[in-house]
């Protein structure tokens, strides 16, 4: 069974285009999504609802909970907050009530059983939706933070840089962000996981796409932090 995991759209509709075209060539048999849909990007209805029609297992983010809830102090510096919570709000106004209701209701992990092999997936770790786990963390600290049950595989997004990692017999990836990457390459980032009869091949994928034409919806649509989000997209990295 192949699956695709996705996450981080923020809100960039062009480069969830992109990939959901490349995992339907790839003739994949099950989609998941692990949050921050909406959060930052210039199009966040047209992406909830580009997620909402494909029918299949949403997990929550911390973006998607700023969304309903606002940015509060201590998740991010002090310099930024006001600013931050000027973007929420902004993506609040392009929402409808029922997409800000969708989003409080979402789940926060999932744990999957494909052909024997155990699958969990969250967010940023089990526990929180906020924690950093980098791709430099220790064997020791990945082992402490996300490796929580005797699952097989451990999948997780929210520090938008990708990898894939073994550790003591267990697998650990992190799916990068489609929406935007922060590794320098600015092509959307997702996750394939095939398993058949035994054998487990996983891969991270990235796709291009028009990342000036979303540099510039960031401006016509008068987005609170254009500029920068708009260089954001452009560069691959924050």
């Amino acid at each position: 069974m192949k699956l695709a995991f996705i996450s981080d759209i923020h809100g960039n509709a062009i480069a969830l285009d992109a990939v959901l075209s490349d995992i339907k060539a790839k003739n994949v048999d099950k989609l998941f999504v692990l949050g921050d849909i909406c959060y930052r990007g210039p199009e966040p209805q047209r992406a909830l609802d580009l997620i909402r029609s494909l029918d299949c297992d949403v997990i929550k983010g911390n973006a998607d909970e700023w969304v309903v809830r606002g940015v509060q102090q201590g998740e991010v510096p002090g310099h930024v907050l006001e600013l931050m919570n000027k973007e929420r709000d902004w993506i609040v106004s392009q929402l409808s009530d029922e997409s800000v209701d969708y989003l409080r209701e979402l789940p926060t992990q999932l744990t999957l059983d494909v052909e024997g092999v155990i699958i969990q997936a969250f967010h940023a770790t089990p526990d929180s939706l906020f924690e950093v786990v980098p791709p430099s963390a220790t064997d020791e600290t990945i082992l402490e933070k996300l490796v929580k049950t005797d699952a097989d595989m451990f999948i997780y997004a929210h520090i938008h840089k990708s990898y894939i990692r073994f550790i003591n017999g267990k697998c650990i990836v992190n799916i990068g962000s489609v929406g935007l990457p922060f590794d320098g390459l600015n092509h959307a980032s997702y996750s394939i996981v095939d398993i058949n009869k035994g054998t487990i091949q996983t891969s991270n994928v990235r796709v291009s796409y028009d990342v000036q034409k979303v540099a510039e919806q960031y401006k016509n649509v008068e987005y609170p932090n254009a500029e920068m989000m708009s260089n954001v997209v452009l560069n691959g990295r924050l």
